[in-house]
């Protein structure tokens, strides 16, 4: 069971030293999940040179963004001893979203920063995999032990990995409503910024943790991440007297068209349709249409499958366009300016083909938090030094990994009828190795210390 919300006591103020701050528990819909408000995204923000003014707050660390790396930095900061401070533009945790997938790399990060085995316990671990075509028929399957010992997989709810990572935070650590309307460069050399609500915060070092559309990237230099051609459906079904599915993840491809279905713990299902399309399209906020639109798509796919969809609560279906950002050397800027650095999807936005974009944003934090607590009590030069570390450093792990994703989604969304023939008769059952496959996911986790 997920831990109650109760236990979660986080700061919800505008982040003005001169307001007080308030405790509140998290909030529950009737259905029992946690129910989080979202508020629209940051406005531009612009760089220029200003003086600190006497009444701004100063801060040695702000995290801008309490998503996966967002809290997972600050986290794994607090464990060196370093506190921060955790700006977030909604009223509270933005837990929509459904389910992703953990590999061992992510897993040997959870455990660095205590929330592993509480999570554990309430998430099935995966044993393999199943592929089908869309007809039905059973191409290939796997057991991940045998095919690289030593793999962890679970699929795990984004509603209660955010929980346990805020539940390790001092209470006053998170800021919600914090809605970022400004940037500059101080004088100093500090970055000043300015929220919504016109309150001024001075940072020695700013952490831009604050998603694909990231303002604190864009202030960077770097440009949107891009669509790369398809989109998919994403919900979480609900089976009240328990699911009937193996721990395996399953697979099924068509043309142009596959899906997915994973047992997410006793009583839940995650799964996905992905599809191609010329453009992203409109965005829908009913989500009983897209329900309907993602049985449509696979109507005469296995019936399991279509059962899945059935079972799923219409509040919990998503569709979001797929985007990456290539970062090219040389010509793409880097992942720290002066004392400003990004981490997680600011970053590096990747596709979720390798099931990766979770478990580097976790890698991003522990790698990130271990430089900069060696760095800080030694000055500003040593501080942008490991920043500039800590940019190589997951440079070489990031790039090959968001162009491998790419390569195998569009691989995989291939629509040629004989090219199809040819992947499901020969190339899945005779040739794919898993090993080989999941070699991305022997990530050397040191301590946090």
């Amino acid at each position: 069971m997920a831990r109650p919300s109760s236990a979660l006591l986080l700061l919800h103020s505008s982040c003005s030293s001169s307001t007080p701050l308030h405790h509140h528990q998290t909030r529950r819909s009737p259905h029992g999940q946690s129910s989080f408000p979202i508020r629209t995204r940051t406005n531009p923000v612009r760089l220029s040179i200003v003086e600190a003014q006497a009444d701004v707050r100063k801060e040695d660390v702000i995290v801008v963004g309490a998503g996966i790396a967002g809290l997972a930095t600050a986290v794994s900061l607090h464990r060196l001893g370093v506190r921060s401070l955790v700006l977030e533009q909604a009223e509270s945790l933005r837990t929509s979203g459904t389910s992703l997938t953990l590999f061992k790399n992510g897993w040997r990060v959870l455990d660095e920063i205590g929330v592993g085995d509480d999570l554990r316990s309430q998430f099935l671990e995966i044993e393999g995999m199943l592929i089908k075509s869309s007809d039905g028929r059973e191409l290939r399957s796997f057991k991940f032990n045998d095919e690289a010992e030593g793999q962890e997989v679970r699929a795990v709810e984004r509603r209660i990995l955010l929980e346990a990572l805020a539940t390790q935070l001092p209470p006053d650590t998170i800021c919600f409503s914090s809605k970022l309307a400004k940037i500059e460069r101080a004088a100093t050399g500090e970055t000043l910024l300015e929220l919504g609500d016109g309150t001024r915060l001075l940072a020695k070092i700013l952490i831009g943790c604050d998603g694909i559309r990231s303002p604190v990237a864009k202030w960077m230099g770097f440009s949107e991440p891009l669509y790369v051609g398809h989109c998919a459906f994403r919900g979480l079904a609900v089976y009240p007297n328990g699911q009937p599915f193996e721990a395996k993840v399953n697979y099924v491809y068509g043309r142009g068209l596959r899906a997915g279905y994973v047992p997410v713990s006793s009583t839940k299902v995650y799964w996905f349709i992905c599809f191609n399309s010329t453009s992203p399209g409109p965005k829908i906020s009913d989500p009983s249409v897209l329900k309907r639109q993602a049985q449509e798509l696979v109507r005469s796919w296995p019936s399991e499958l279509l059962d899945v969809i059935k079972l799923t609560p219409d509040e919990t279906i998503i569709r979001t366009p797929l985007v990456d950002r290539w970062l090219w050397p040389v010509l793409s800027p880097s992942a720290s300016s002066g004392g400003v650095v990004l981490a997680g999807d600011a970053w590096h936005p990747m596709t979720p083909n390798l099931g990766q974009g979770a478990c580097c944003a976790l890698e991003d934090a522990v790698v990130l938090a271990r430089k900069l607590a060696g760095a800080l009590e030694s000055g500003p030069s040593s501080v942008q030094d490991a920043l500039r570390s800590y940019g190589r450093e997951r440079w070489t792990r990031i790039f090959p990994l968001t162009i491998r994703a790419n390569i195998v989604g569009s691989l995989l969304q291939w629509e040629n009828p004989v090219v199809c023939t040819v992947r499901n008769n020969v190339v899945i059952p005779k040739l794919v190795r898993l090993g080989p496959l999941l070699e991305h996911t022997n990530f050397n986790c040191e301590p946090l210390k």
